[in-house]
């Protein structure tokens, strides 16, 4: 049986691409939206999501934050996807030809100075591949995209300039949820991610004493993100990544005090970190 695996973005997305690279057995499934691809998975519609958390240059993607207290996924693993943008023209085109370019804002910022020495005019799209789709309509040769190579080959562009970016080693890192709980068996002489969220009780010094058990245990915090999850201003959730296995008995006794300070505690999944992790950091 074909087995899915869905992404945010048109056909040539950079999700797609990472698709392909950590599942190449794996059909794309293309979406609109972050949480129609998380729907997917939640209604069995497809396997697994390949969703964007944080980007090395831009980020976290804020809008997956505010999502991911509400779905019912668990996370499975990471990916790691080195961002190479490309310059793209129609067949036939050639860098002086050029006067105009489009793409998401991001990437144009991200290319901001090759953009000013070949003095072309910068049109903001909703994504690179659409801004890659729609070059084709045009037919114009003094019309460019900035997309991935896997855009070039499927809209059939010609790539005038890879590694278009300002500054290399651009990486997202990527969640693979599923609908199935899926904990890989603790083995010593691996590396293993546990993330989870949660919101601080409110009392005096409750995110002190709530990541008080992580130091006294000595577990590492290798990300603390915090952002409003709830309807109300009153509190915030958190969300950590934790160099640990869940079953390793340091991660156990410091989760026992964090929920003496913390409440709404929610396991998203232990994994094995990604093998470009420390490529990157």
């Amino acid at each position: 049986m074909n087995q899915t695996i869905a992404y945010q973005g048109v056909k040539g997305a950079y999700s797609e691409q990472a698709c392909k690279h950590a599942y190449p057995h794996m059909t794309p499934l293309a979406c609109d939206t972050f949480q129609e691809a998380m729907w997917l998975v939640e209604q069995g519609d497809a396997d697994i999501a390949m969703i964007p958390l944080e980007n090395s240059t831009a980020g976290r993607v804020e809008e997956i934050y505010r999502l991911i207290p509400k779905m019912a996924l668990h996370v499975i693993g990471e990916h790691f996807e080195p961002v190479i943008h490309c310059l793209l023209g129609i067949k036939g085109a050639k860098i002086e030809d050029l006067k105009h370019i489009a793409s998401h804002p991001q990437a144009l910022a991200q290319c901001h100075n090759h953009i000013m020495e070949l003095g072309l005019k910068a049109e903001a799209k909703l994504d690179t591949a659409g801004a890659a789709k729609e070059l084709n309509t045009f037919n114009d040769k003094q019309r460019s995209a900035i997309a991935s190579k896997l855009a070039a080959e499927i809209y059939n562009l010609e790539i005038l300039k890879e590694h278009f970016e300002d500054i290399q080693g651009n990486t997202t890192r990527f969640f693979i949820l599923s609908q199935k709980k899926y904990v890989p068996i603790f083995n010593n002489d691996k590396s293993y991610i546990t993330s989870l969220i949660f919101q601080v009780r409110d009392i005096p010094s409750a995110l002190y004493k709530a990541l008080g058990g992580f130091a006294t245990n000595g577990v590492n915090l290798l990300k603390i993100e915090s952002y409003m999850g709830t309807s109300s201003l009153e509190g915030s959730q958190f969300h950590v990544d934790i160099d640990g296995h869940i079953e390793s008995r340091a991660l156990r006794l410091a989760l026992e005090e964090l929920a003496f300070f913390a409440e709404d505690v929610r396991v998203l999944g232990t994994y094995e970190t990604h093998r470009l992790r420390k490529v990157v950091s």
